[in-house]
């Protein structure tokens, strides 16, 4: 805290030299929107904690329908005892959602012929988952399935299956009252090749009644094995349209990346017309599916990288420490980390924009959001956990003009700077989102006030657009 308190005084002033230069038209401003998982109709959400060859797996259930009807088989690398699985709640995921979505801020050019400094004071921040029971062994021999551990957690009812073939592991488990999709067994086989076992789980009626839920929980299971991967062809099983998944991977090291796919950033950094702002959702999910397709859809796309213990701007403050332990985190009061892992220098992004040191918490989230289908995902996902510490976000900026009266000299250069940066600012939405120019310019004169009104009519002729 000491070193804080000596630091704060030096970042107060290095922030007003970025925020308040008028020579350069810098400009401060504030977050005012985040585009989260509820953009998507079918968004999975998992929670990755790993360190060294352990993981701890935390899956969200978007679950829709009777519960009686909910069964999930996860692929699992061993036999998971009770001890092994818990359930936890919600608002974890929630959380990781918010603090990890791409983002939108605004920002407010000052007067360019303002003798002194000033200080805008229009700054805000918005806000946006048991009763014991002894473990069974039992080998069916007529289907070569092998019950490894049966036990209870929460409201769910647990087993843990090995199989020699899919077929009889298809046949089991229907047997037993789980309702699965057809077309199971072609999914199961390579799971079963590779000696992996089934994590079952359906919902134990009596006990879900008892917990007062109206939703299932999130289920988390740790594990240790060398394998860093994410089952995901299961889910294709009865998958019409494309599915949406967004993996919260959190890592002592760094950056995480997928391995068997190409990972790409999200394109960021970028300033948009100011009408954006009440379409930032619908406008997200084009810029997403424009770069989804550009990049031939076998990509995982990184949406951000950063240091849990810092943020900027933020749009939900760090997870606290039980908060990330409730995460999955299980490394943080191991302080040979904090030796180990060295946090890079920030790099100053193109947007003229201070961006404070981060404090290294040896927790850094990388968030990846992969669109896939059976044919452009035929493979589960691996991931690698890198030493890149580079910070990255999905950063998109208004920012608006000065409108008062201008007279000096800088005054009429700023002035004659804005049609180029509107223009600039129309083709880089329609070059992000595939849109049409001609309707984003009309958009763009209703949006920006009186003032700038006439120098967008007259950016065609000036500029010999069309």
């Amino acid at each position: 805290m000491k070193i804080f308190r000596l630091l704060t005084p030096l970042l107060l002033t290095i922030v007003a030299v970025f925020c308040f230069a008028p020579a350069a038209w810098a400009f401060c401003g504030f977050y005012v929107a985040k585009a989260d998982t509820k953009l998507y109709n079918k968004a999975s959400q998992v929670v990755i904690a790993r360190n060294g060859d352990r993981t701890v797996l935390t899956m969200a259930n978007d679950y829709q329908g009777e519960v009686k009807d909910f069964a999930i088989v996860v692929p699992v690398p061993t036999v998971l005892q009770k001890d092994q699985v818990r359930v936890t709640e919600p608002t974890i995921i929630e959380r990781l959602d918010a603090f990890s979505a791409p983002r939108l801020v605004e920002y407010f050019d000052p007067d360019p012929c303002a003798p002194l400094p000033r200080f805008f004071d229009r700054l805000s921040l918005a806000t946006g988952a048991v009763a014991n029971s002894a473990a069974v062994e039992r080998s069916d021999r007529s289907l070569g399935v092998t019950v490894e551990a049966r036990f209870n957690v929460g409201e769910y009812d647990i087993v843990i299956l090995s199989a020699k073939e899919s077929g009889g592991l298809e046949t089991w488990l229907t047997q037993n009252g789980y309702k699965i999709p057809q077309g199971a067994k072609q999914l199961l086989q390579p799971y079963i090749r590779s000696s992996m076992k089934f994590f079952v789980a359906k919902v134990n009626l009596e006990k879900f009644d008892e917990s007062g839920y109206q939703l299932l929980r999130p289920l988390q299971i740790s594990y240790q094995s060398p394998k860093f991967m994410l089952p995901i062809r299961l889910g294709m099983i009865n998958a019409t349209t494309e599915q949406d998944l967004i993996v919260y991977i959190l890592s002592p090291q760094g950056e995480a990346q997928i391995t068997n796919y190409r990972t790409v950033k999200i394109p960021s950094n970028v300033n948009l017309p100011v009408f954006i702002k009440d379409e930032f959702g619908e406008f997200y999910k084009s810029l997403f599916q424009t770069a989804y397709t550009k990049e031939g859809k076998r990509v995982g796309f990184l949406e951000y990288a950063w240091d849990m213990g810092s943020c900027d701007p933020c749009s939900a403050d760090p997870l606290t420490q039980e908060e990330l332990k409730e995460a999955g985190v299980f490394w943080l009061n191991d302080n040979s980390l904090s030796k180990q892992t060295k946090v890079k220098p920030i790099p100053i992004t193109p947007i003229r924009k201070f961006v404070p040191p981060a404090f290294n918490s040896n927790v850094f989230i990388s968030r990846l959001h992969v669109r896939y289908t059976r044919d452009t995902f035929p493979e589960d996902l691996t991931f690698l956990q890198t030493a890149n510490r580079e910070l990255f976000q999905g950063r998109y900026v208004l920012q608006y003009p000065f409108e008062g009266e201008l007279k000096c000299e800088a005054g009429k250069k700023y002035k004659q700077s804005l049609p180029k940066r509107f223009e600039e600012e129309a083709q880089t939405l329609a070059r992000l989102t595939n849109g049409n120019i001609q309707d984003i310019r009309k958009k763009m004169k209703l949006s920006v006030g009186n003032l700038t009104y006439s120098w967008l009519e007259n950016v065609q002729s000036w500029f010999g657009l069309d």
